[in-house]
């Protein structure tokens, strides 16, 4: 019965409501932390605007963060098997975005 116990996994509920459900389209994430949280700015920039408006902003603990990549990572690696590698658009060997934030923007 011990066995039983330990198979069975709890349900978790998840409530959407219908302004949550249409989503938000962003293009651009910063994420800052300090010693208790990530803090992780979902953005939306505009071709030749000089700023990029923030669309939400969570806030998470380390541990919900490392988890939140885990599931990211797995569900990356199971896109690329079914739709190809997701290409990544470098510039003299950078990343694709080559420009900096001001430090004076970010929460820590």
């Amino acid at each position: 019965m011990e066995s039983d116990n330990k198979t069975k996994q709890k349900q978790i509920q998840i409530e959407l409501d219908e302004k949550t459900s249409q989503g938000e389209y962003v293009n651009f994430s910063i994420v800052t932390h300090s010693p208790a949280e990530f803090v992780i700015d979902f953005a939306r920039m505009l071709p030749g605007m000089p700023k990029a408006k923030v669309k939400s902003r969570i806030l998470m603990t380390p541990p919900q963060t490392k988890t939140l990549m885990l599931i990211l990572q797995d569900n990356i690696k199971k896109y690329e098997g079914k739709f190809g590698e997701i290409k990544m658009v470098k510039t003299d060997g950078q990343k694709q975005f080559n420009f900096k934030i001001p430090g004076d923007t970010l929460p820590n």
